[in-house]
């Protein structure tokens, strides 16, 4: 092997080690993806000796088996992505595409030996793979993911796409057998200096997407009521705060309904917790199936919800009220006790000009209570009038 070689390759293969307990301790996460990354890092590792063995064990090992080695890594590489983003790893297809690549390898040294050709195919494989993570991964990032680091780990791929077809396009030219210059010359050590740090790269952006899952997930832990999944009281807080914001910046009117399911105490007498457990996460069902996809609706009491529905005018969030209602009083939640019919009360108001939130959702709550002593499974608006 070459100096400049054997440096990439010592080099990787350190990052490679010290990217070890860093994977290992995300293994507890439970994410998909990282057990394949673990995976693909241990056998760089275990392919990058036997490539710097070269001239000391048999060219099989550090030839054939070492470049397969480093095209299984890639494949899991990419498999670690795929299952990271709920996409399905489709393990055949990968074995297969790292197993096709034996035949070149055993032609170009044993047939027709030709380093130039074995680089040709080592580094058309992984262009393939850097190809295929950018695809994946610029396709597939979910809505709660930080794009930037999307765009990032896109962006990283692609580039690291070219320089691999660079140094392959590089590597074609030259004559069948190479020598020391195929390897000094300065075109062919930066591009594989950028080779050498495509494993490391992508397995840091792996483990950056991983972070900022594990963070949203905790945010979302906060922010979302564990029996319902409806927005917590300071979720939904967080939430009116910015459609608060918008509907100020945009001029835009905004509507506050807040519900409460009849008699709930009766529900948990006859049904039990669990079946009254029920009936409030099918309900919430119920709701976000009746709303709008940008409102937002949170728990703010123990069978209390408060939605807030912008840029609506007061007459259409009283038929949307309405259908709601009607919707809940003809559900019925089949319990273990028996099936559950209820009912629910209603408060609606819409923002005023200069209103503030908490003078709006005192409205709302207002006409709730009017709703209530006017016999219940009824909706109320509150007349409007302007804040003193």
């Amino acid at each position: 092997m070459m100096s400049a070689v054997s440096v990439a390759l010592a080099t990787t293969w350190l990052l490679g080690l010290l990217m070890l307990p860093l994977l290992g301790s995300l293994l507890r996460s439970g994410v998909p993806g990282v057990r394949e990354w673990l995976a693909a890092d241990v056998a760089l590792m275990v392919a990058i000796p036997m490539l710097l063995l070269r001239d000391r064990i048999p060219d099989f090992l550090s030839i054939v088996i070492a470049n397969l080695l480093i095209a299984l890594a890639g494949v899991t590489l990419y498999a670690g992505f795929a299952r990271f983003l709920h996409r399905p790893a489709r393990w055949p297809l990968l074995l297969t595409c790292v197993v096709m690549t034996a035949p070149a390898l055993v032609y170009w040294r044993y047939v027709a030996d030709s380093i130039p050709m074995r680089v040709v195919v080592s580094t058309g494989f992984t262009a393939t793979v850097c190809a295929a993570v950018a695809v994946t991964v610029a396709r597939y990032q979910g809505s709660r993911r930080a794009r930037y680091l999307h765009a990032a780990t896109v962006g990283v791929a692609v580039i690291f796409a070219a320089c691999q077809v660079a140094r392959g396009i590089y590597f074609i030219t030259l004559d069948r057998v190479a020598n020391a210059l195929t390897f000094d010359t300065t075109v062919n050590v930066v591009l594989l200096c950028v080779g050498a740090a495509i494993m490391p790269v992508m397995l840091m952006c792996g483990m950056m997407m991983v972070h900022d899952a594990l963070l949203s997930d905790a945010r979302d832990a906060v922010n979302r009521d564990f029996l319902t999944g409806a927005l917590s009281r300071e979720g939904f807080a967080s939430a009116a705060r910015s459609l608060w914001e918008e509907a100020d910046r945009t001029r835009s009117p905004l509507a506050c309904l807040i519900v409460d399911l009849d008699h709930f105490k009766s529900i948990n007498d006859t049904f039990g917790h669990t079946g009254g457990d029920k009936v409030l996460c099918e309900f919430v069902g119920l709701m976000r199936s009746t709303i709008r996809a940008g409102d937002a609706l949170g728990r703010i009491g123990g069978e209390e919800f408060a939605i807030l529905m912008p840029g609506i005018a007061l007459d259409h969030a009283q038929s949307l009220a309405e259908r709601l209602r009607t919707a809940a009083a003809q559900h019925a939640v089949v319990t273990n006790n028996g099936t559950c019919n209820y009912s629910l009360s209603g408060g609606l108001a819409s923002r005023l000009p200069g209103e503030t939130l908490d003078q709006l959702t005192m409205r709302a709550d207002r006409a709730l209570y009017q709703a209530k002593v006017s016999g219940r499974n009824t909706l109320c608006v509150d007349t409007p009038q302007s804040p003193s």
